[in-house]
């Protein structure tokens, strides 16, 4: 079996995979997106085409942003 080896680029690709799926299981847009993390939308739209990443500021607040809505979902399950 190979192991997969978590490089950088791997675990931002994960991050905005994440960030897709929580828009797209809220019926959100990337515009209320991008208000709901505080960013512009053009960003949010280079993150999601692949034309930028977030810088490592940007994934620090990402996370805690995914944590903060996955603990309201649990709890609200």
């Amino acid at each position: 079996m190979q192991k997969k080896t978590l490089t950088r680029r791997t675990v931002v690709d994960d991050l905005i995979k994440q960030l897709e799926l929580y828009r797209l299981e809220n019926r959100i847009t990337q515009v209320e997106l991008a208000k709901d993390i505080g960013v512009n939308f053009s960003t949010v739209s280079r993150w999601l085409n692949g034309k930028t990443r977030p810088n490592k500021i940007q994934q620090y607040h990402l996370k805690k942003f995914l944590a903060k809505t996955l603990k309201q979902s649990v709890k609200n399950s």
